[in-house]
């Protein structure tokens, strides 16, 4: 009786043990399938998130393309007349320093008949076939056009279009053409190339225009991504490719309907994830099994299984890129990954994230923090500053995911990934967008801006200045003194002004100055007076003392006026200025 009760004594403690074993590995599955879901999410929304950024900046490289080629036609006098010499000398001399249009470039009139072009009509495609059409609907809208991809030969080439305009109506449109093989999105697409997946650029057929892979330039994607082209938002496309599950994430709505496009297997995307979770379960299952052996076994493998995972989940989260924050519902740092002590020199586990954001984005932090906090499983994206050790900041873009529910995490989950050179590569190219390349002055797309503002609400000086005497510098001592001498005036030029006062290069040997706020001749004396002792002093180019002078025009704009309007009326009074009969010579005004 007694071995009886020992041995149901013992089948109580194995039932007890298995039951307890059962229930903890149902919560451990549980707890791994939760965890697994939010990292897919996080995982995808990292995925949209990058191929967004990465589609923005290859607009600004189209961009800056089209920048390029505005600064041409602004600064050089064009005579749009059909096969002028001097219109073809100057685009040939322009392809000679493009980085672009290597392939050639055309001027047409409004109604596409050919005036001007840097090589036979046979080298350039036929302007009637589809792949313009997007050109020709970005022109009609008043924006640089930019056409899908053709095929001149055996050459995949791109257009970018830009009307010419006299005053303010267009006269002309000029056509600059890339070699896409030879292209700065190419370059740029390559710089992203990767084993796991192939980053491309398709126009708006679906052809292929750049690639991380060169073999594909030319080729079409799949149906089911050319059908996404057009969608303006970030997706995920599935599709099937020789029989192997893919999945493309697109960032559709570049110019000229272009699409920036990221493919790779299934397998590849969800992998590494659901390879962990799974791993995970088959050591839980293999708990199970081993309890029914033993407690005792079960409990020497439970642990050393534990402590595998737990050392393979630290290595994973030390060497990991980005960095990972857990915080309470105040917002307190409860966790954070050695990757943060890496990237930023300091861990600030205890304390309040709040106090390492930059301030002009603490209060947007805070309020969106609270909106996450009350949405359970909610998610929240957002790119902000973020403290180093020596004080200064770094951007990062944050992916903050609501946890508090799950028991594993509890807490607000933040995926912080460093786009600092991301973020500073779109300042670059903002600021060369509203900028002259030559004197760093603002160029006339940012003198409009600013002239705009301004009479919405003051009275504004305007001040044409055309310097005399530029022209004999780049005949007799060429155009890089012409350039240097160009560099040296808008130096002077700016320190005779006011912090508010705004000095633009508009093109040539043309500079235009904006004094808001000054609403008489009276006022504009003395400026004037500075610029031409500005002028006047001699200049030092390549060892020669170069002495010039200016002719400068005024206009006194009131509040409400149109800026064009304006800079014209400026140009005229500046124009009739240098040709006065009764003052010859420099230093006109």
């Amino acid at each position: 009786m007694g071995a009886g009760r020992m041995r149901l004594r013992s089948w109580l403690v194995v039932g007890v043990s298995i039951a307890l074993l059962l229930a903890i590995g149902a919560v451990g599955i549980s707890v791994n399938r939760s965890a697994l879901r939010a990292a897919e999410t996080v995982h995808r929304a990292d995925s949209l998130a990058l191929v967004t950024n990465n589609g923005g900046l290859a607009e600004q490289v189209l961009m800056v393309a089209v920048k390029e080629l505005n600064d041409f036609v602004t600064s050089h006098p064009l005579s749009m007349t059909a096969g002028d010499a001097g219109d073809v000398a100057a685009l040939q001399e322009y392809q000679k320093k493009s980085a672009n249009f290597t392939y050639g470039l055309v001027m047409t009139d409004l109604t596409g008949n050919l005036l001007s072009a840097t090589g036979p009509a046979g080298m350039f495609p036929d302007p009637q076939s589809a792949a313009f059409k997007p050109l020709i609907s970005d022109l009609a809208l008043g924006k640089p056009g930019f056409s899908s991809i053709m095929t001149v030969g055996s050459t995949l080439i791109q257009a970018a279009a830009l009307p010419i305009v006299v005053g303010s109506q267009p006269e002309a449109i000029v056509y600059g053409f890339i070699p896409l093989t030879k292209s700065q999105l190419q370059e740029y697409i390559v710089k992203l190339q990767d084993d796991s997946h192939v980053s491309m650029l398709v126009d708006a057929s679906g052809m292929v225009g750049a690639s991380s892979d060169p073999g594909l330039l030319g080729t079409h994607v799949d149906p089911a991504i050319a059908a996404k082209v057009a969608t303006t938002e970030s997706q995920f496309v599935t599709y099937t490719d020789n029989g192997h599950a893919m999945i493309a994430a697109l960032h559709g709505g570049l110019p000229g309907g272009w699409a920036y496009v990221r493919t790779q297997s299934e397998a590849t995307f969800d992998g590494p994830v659901r390879n962990r979770s799974l791993t995970i379960n088959l050591a839980l299952l293999t708990m199970l099994l081993v309890g029914v052996a033993g407690l005792a076994i079960l409990g020497y493998r439970s642990q050393l299984v534990r402590r595998r995972a737990e050392e393979r989940f630290s290595a994973l989260v030390e060497h990991a890129p980005d960095v990972v924050t857990v915080l309470d519902d105040r917002g307190n740092v409860v966790y954070a990954s050695p990757s943060g002590q890496r990237i930023l020199g300091v861990t600030r586990v205890g304390t309040p994230v709040f106090e390492s954001i930059h301030p002009e984005e603490r209060d947007l932090v805070r309020e969106r923090f609270a909106a996450l906090v009350g949405e359970r499983g909610g998610l929240e994206r957002m790119q902000v500053r973020v403290r180093q050790a020596d004080g200064d900041h770094r951007w990062f873009d944050l992916t903050a995911s609501n946890q508090l529910h799950n028991p594993a995490l509890d807490g607000i989950v933040i995926n912080a990934r460093d786009i600092t050179d991301s973020r500073e590569m779109q300042d670059r190219l903002a600021h060369d967008a509203h900028h002259d390349p030559l004197t760093g002055l603002p160029n006339r797309r940012r003198l409009q801006q600013r002239l705009a503002d301004s009479l919405r609400a003051e009275p504004v000086a305007v001040l044409f200045v055309d310097l005399d005497g530029f022209k004999p510098v780049n005949d007799e001592l060429g155009h890089e003194a012409g350039d240097e001498l160009l560099r040296q005036v808008g130096a002077r030029l700016s320190a005779c002004l006011r912090p508010v006062d705004v000095l633009a290069r508009v093109g040539g040997d043309e500079f235009v100055l904006l004094l808001p706020g000054v609403g008489t001749a009276a006022e504009t004396t003395g400026v004037i007076e500075r610029l031409r002792a500005c002028a006047d002093a001699p200049f030092a180019i390549d060892g020669h003392e170069v002495r010039i002078g200016a002719s400068i025009g005024v206009h006194l704009a009131a509040p409400g006026e149109q800026p064009d309007a304006v800079l014209r009326t400026a140009d005229q009074a500046m124009y009739a200025v240098k040709h006065r009969p009764d003052r010859p010579g420099r230093h006109r005004a």
